[in-house]
């Protein structure tokens, strides 16, 4: 039983864009209740109950398997008579033949898994009053409080990164107070648990899967800090009484070392991190952690005036079951932050990259096995990434690119006998790259040529020549396996992918493949330029390049259908598809995230591209929602884009605790969701005949955002921009120049270009008119 009496602590009003709070804890479900915490490596699930507390554990490196290869040479054997059936139009005949002998082996990945649980238990404290729940964004610390018979408790929770460790600090406001007993649990089956002197500890092995056998060691230990009281040990259990606090200091690790080493110690890791964070008081730890946080953080502000504060100042459950009705806006700036938090928490140089959950997982085989599916979904969830100036959190996508670099090369030359490297619709810790899932999904050769366009991407917004250096090999090998494996099409004469996909969704009853769909020659025509380019400031050989140009003008252009729309592929079957309003639109990825396609430099394009959100409607999953935000803000449609921003933060899309339902959860569509957020206030991504890109204030500003302003946004081309508006219409822009040169800057149908040096900052007008600069 719980009594909660709301206010009786007196919190008051507070910030409204940075706080999740609740009256209530999470009663049964960790994945659509409890605050979320990481350190980039290891993450916590607070539920924030009172008498049974339970906090999940995970660790980035804890995936089911061992090291595989599932690609092998015998695929390339059946692969020129599944062209041949694909261009005589025997499409079912072709998929089949995929499915049979194309298929990785084994033919589905490794899934991420939870680790293990710490329980809290709490005699007597069912029935509390004052309850409180929080997590503040701005410091990354997530706070229970309640009070019971007079005294009011206190448990305060951080993932530090500095320290690698989760600490929880649990206190009352009179001495004596803690009565907690402590114990370890996990879903692993033969985990091993003991209690040392000073703490708890539990092991095991991760499981195998689908015929791949298990091969890490993992261990998560608790170092215990108590002032006052005393302790009662036992088997799996750590009893504290009578104690003024206690600090818990949480490590993990496992045997992994990389994707080909499974040798390190997890036992010998945990002690060393531990000791070091046990040397520390609990104020220097917190104060390291929210200096380190805050570093990230604080880089990037968004502030929507309310139009009506209480509504802003609700409980966050409250908020998010009206938000489609109220509009809050304060509520579509905090998603932008929860978003901006959930990165730095999850993605930090030196760990693993978000996957389909983030970091957050209380299952052994999670869903699609959280891994990292790279026909949209990966890629959305670095959208916000180099806009927010978290370019520190592109680095383990950036490492993980490097690695499939080295992988692909296996099935690359395996699969199709070609040179570079190749990846299909996901892999996963071991970075396996052969296609999986069966081929109606999985049979989509250009995953990786996607991914890689985020090295691209943060060349574009850096500048870094000497960056550029290091990861172009991964560009250029993703363009020498497409310099192979492109063939002609004998129906068209272009130059295209086969056998392919358009990711997921069938262009006839249960078939999937055929051959350069729209979305596969709209990446490889960004990847071939960005090499181009990326070749040209690196001095590459000249007479590749020039190969690379005319095979990119060989490939296939986009076609507007006999409805108007845009095709999904070469030929006009998306009338008679079978799903109208499937939820991938992946041809539309030449609207955004590409910039093939604008209303301000191919109209008629635009006007097709519109046409086939029309057909394909505004009902989709999560992270589907999340990408039509960005759609409508493309075409410059703000109050469309709004509209589905409106659906996308409210019940069956978005949790109590703000995670994205896809459902179940997906963080993408968080990210999807903040990156739509940026795109009606700022865009980057045109560029004119002299590569000088566009920078778009207020493309898409929806008329209930009133007035608002953003700071530290950052563009292509090396801009960052401050921005006020009130009246739904600019009042004033401010733009410094990180790396000197042109800009170009565009407001309503006005467009007005200037010259800056490294440094300079430009301050305008409501009609950008320069009124200063410095």
């Amino acid at each position: 039983m719980f009594l909660s009496v709301s206010g009786v602590l007196g919190c008051g009003l507070e910030a409204t864009t940075t706080v999740l709070k609740y009256d209530e804890p999470g009663y049964s479900e960790p994945l659509t209740e409890a605050l979320p915490l990481g350190n980039g490596s290891l993450g916590a699930l607070v539920m924030g109950r009172t008498a049974e507390e339970r906090i999940v554990f995970n660790h980035d490196t804890l995936w089911a398997g061992s090291p595989y290869d599932p690609s092998y040479p015998e695929a390339l054997e059946v692969l020129p008579e599944i062209r041949r059936l694909i261009f005589e139009n025997k499409h079912e005949e072709a998929q089949s033949l995929v499915q049979s002998s194309f298929m990785g082996r084994p033919m589905y990945g490794m899934t991420y898994q939870c680790m293990a649980d710490l329980l809290l238990t709490f005699p007597g404290h069912e029935m509390v009053s004052g309850y409180q729940r929080r997590l503040n964004l701005e410091d990354a610390v997530a706070t229970v409080e309640y009070e019971l018979d007079g005294v009011r408790y206190t448990r305060e929770h951080f993932a530090s990164n500095p320290d690698g460790v989760v600490v929880i600090r649990l206190q009352a406001d009179k001495p004596g107070m803690i009565d907690v007993t402590l114990s370890l649990d996990s879903l692993h089956e033969n985990t091993r648990r003991s209690i040392w002197p000073d703490g708890l500890r539990i092991s095991g092995k991760n499981s195998e899967n689908v015929g791949i056998p298990s091969g890490l060691d993992w261990e998560m230990k608790v170092s215990v800090e108590q002032q006052g009281g005393w302790i009662l040990t036992g088997d799996n259990y750590y009893k504290i009484r009578a104690a003024d606090s206690v600090i818990l200091r949480v490590a993990a690790s496992t045997s992994y070392v990389d994707w080909k080493d499974v040798s390190a110690s997890p036992s010998e890791l945990n002690a060393e991190v531990l000791e070091r964070a046990e040397k520390k008081p609990f104020a220097e730890l917190k104060a390291r952690h929210v200096e380190d946080y805050k570093s990230l953080f604080d880089r990037v502000t968004l502030d929507i005036t309310a139009k009506d504060p209480r509504l802003s100042d609700r409980n966050t459950d409250a908020r998010i079951a009206t938000f489609s009705d109220d509009q809050d806006p304060q509520m579509a700036a905090m998603y932008f932050n929860f978003a901006r938090y959930l990165l730095i928490s999850c993605s930090r140089p030196g760990t693993q990259p978000a996957n389909l959950q983030g970091l957050w997982n209380d299952k052994i085989y999670a869903p699609w096995g959280s891994k990292y599916t790279i026909n949209i979904n990966t890629e959305m969830n670095y959208w916000p990434a180099h806009v927010t100036q978290l370019d520190e959190c592109v680095e383990p996508l950036a490492s993980l690119l490097h690695d499939i670099s080295e992988s692909g090369r296996r099935t690359a030359q395996n699969m199709y006998g070609a040179d570079g490297w190749v990846t299909h619709h996901n892999t996963d810790l071991w970075r396996a790259t052969a296609p999986i899932d069966g081929a109606f999904w999985g049979m989509w050769p250009t995953g990786g040529a996607w991914l890689s366009m985020i090295l691209w991407e943060r060349f574009e917004f850096s500048g870094d020549v000497e960056q550029l250096r290091v990861d172009y090999p991964v560009l250029r090998g993703a363009v020498a396996f497409f310099m192979d494996a492109l063939v002609e099409d004998p129906r068209t004469g272009y130059l295209v992918t086969s056998p392919s996909i358009s990711p997921e969704n069938a262009h006839h009853e249960g078939v999937s493949i055929s051959a350069g769909p729209t979305m596969d020659n709209a990446i490889l025509r960004d990847l071939f330029s960005a090499v181009l380019s990326g070749g040209e400031i690196l001095d590459d050989d000249p007479a590749f390049l020039r190969a690379v140009e005319l095979a990119r003008d060989g490939l296939p252009p986009l076609k507007i259908g006999e409805a108007g729309h845009l095709q999904e592929w070469q030929f006009d079957w998306d009338l008679g598809a079978p799903e109208m309003g499937h939820r991938h639109i992946s041809h539309l990825y030449t609207l955004h995230p590409s910039n093939q396609i604008s209303p301000i430099s191919t109209p008629e394009l635009a006007k097709a591209a519109r046409k086939t959100l029309e057909l394909r409607g505004d009902e989709g999953t999560g992270w589907s929602l999340a990408w039509k935000v960005n759609f409508w803000a493309r075409l410059l449609e703000g109050e469309r884009a709004h509209d589905l921003l409106r659906q996308l933060i409210s019940p069956g899309f978005c949790y109590t605790n703000m995670f994205d339902a896809h459902p179940p959860f997906q963080i993408d569509g968080n990210f999807g969701g903040a990156s739509g957020v940026v795109e009606m206030l700022l865009q980057s991504h045109l560029e004119d005949e002299e590569g000088t890109f566009l920078v778009h204030l207020l493309p898409a500003l929806p008329t209930a955002w009133q007035k608002g302003a953003f700071r530290g946004f950052r563009t292509k081309g090396g801009f960052e921009v401050d921005v006020e508006w009130t009246g739904a219409k600019l009042v004033s822009a401010r733009v410094k120049s990180l790396n000197g040169g042109s800009l170009a800057l565009r407001h309503g149908d006005e467009t007005k270009s200037f010259d800056t040096e490294i440094g300079d900052i430009l301050e305008f007008d409501d009609s950008l008119e320069l009124v200063g600069t410095k």
